[in-house]
């Protein structure tokens, strides 16, 4: 398949997903940045649910996170906390209600069901998007943003307990599932 190809395929894609996104958005004045916002905040660590990590994430501006951050605390799905260890940071966090209305909005049912049908449930190709993402990620130097347990910082300690390397901090089993801005793949061995 040639680079152009398959350039054309993904666009479509992302297209026909975003016109999803803003239809289901539509009804609750909820635009798809608003939904991605909204969906990284779902599943991001206690390290990443920052007004930066979501920025980052995003790659927008401060500007345009500012904005979103305010009208998705506006509507009451988003709430912040300052940092009990900094009070320069702010945390963000899914309210009930902002986790209840993501829940019935993402993935867009259409998108579902369309998966569904496919070989395999899609899990091959979930297999390739995943080594395409990390090769651009690479590529563009950007931040993998994968969750702690698949990080090189990641510490497993005994009797079930985990550690981040880099914080030196606890970390729950829950925890280790959440995607983390300080992700580091782990290094691979020489062959």
């Amino acid at each position: 398949m040639s680079a152009e190809s398959l350039y054309a395929l993904l666009e479509r894609i992302t297209n026909l997903l975003r016109n999803e996104e803003r239809a289901v958005g539509l009804e609750h004045g909820l635009q798809p940045v608003h939904l991605q916002a909204l969906h990284y905040l779902s599943v991001c660590n206690r390290y990443s649910n920052t007004p930066a990590g979501l920025t980052e994430y995003l790659g927008l501006t401060k500007g345009t996170v500012s904005q979103t951050i305010a009208l998705l605390e506006g509507k009451g799905l988003v709430g912040k906390e300052s940092s009990s260890t900094d009070r320069r940071v702010t945390h963000l966090h899914l309210t009930g209600e902002g986790r209840a209305l993501l829940g019935a909005l993402l993935p867009p049912a259409h998108f579902s069901r369309t998966l569904e049908g496919l070989p395999d449930g899609g899990s091959g190709l979930e297999a390739s998007l995943t080594g395409l993402l990390r090769a651009l990620l690479v590529t563009h130097g950007q931040p993998s943003f994968g969750v702690c347990a698949s990080c090189r910082h990641f510490q497993r300690e005994a009797q079930g307990r985990f550690r981040c390397g880099l914080t030196q901090e606890p970390l729950s089993r829950a925890d280790s599932a959440l995607l983390c801005r300080e992700h580091s793949a782990p290094e691979v061995p020489a062959s």
